[in-house]
């Protein structure tokens, strides 16, 4: 997890935005998919008091207000040395990928490095 302080800039120059300024088909697309999870009473609890703990709560923040960092939506990046493989921007909170496809594509461009590796080792070792 990465907060980049108050002001947000590392957010915004990956692109992400704050949940009110989402654009609004996105949201209602992700909404017919997403569903909450099957936590239970105990489960919700534990999940509130948790995002409170962790949530960047500014100083002077009054009573009522929501801090700008619980309405900013992430995303998930793999990267390859300065190559960026994989992005997805969070269309909603609880938003994901497939976790399935961002794995492979890891595993993928893994295995594609330690083949070169491999191959170079091999050039300097003879």
């Amino acid at each position: 997890m990465l907060v980049d302080g108050y002001d947000f800039e590392a957010y915004k120059s990956a692109g992400f935005v704050s949940f009110p300024d989402q654009d609004k088909e996105l949201v209602k697309a992700a909404g017919k998919t997403l569903k909450a999870p099957d936590l239970g009473f105990s489960g919700w609890k534990n999940y509130f008091f948790n995002v409170m703990k962790i949530s960047p709560v500014p100083k002077d923040m009054k009573f009522g207000e929501i801090p700008e960092g619980v309405l900013r939506l992430g995303g998930t990046f793999v990267i390859s040395g300065n190559d960026i493989l994989y992005r997805w921007s969070d269309r909603v909170p609880g938003d994901h990928p497939d976790i399935k496809e961002v794995l492979n594509i890891a595993e993928e461009a893994s295995e594609k490095k330690n083949d070169l590796f491999s191959s170079l080792e091999s050039m300097f070792s003879k």
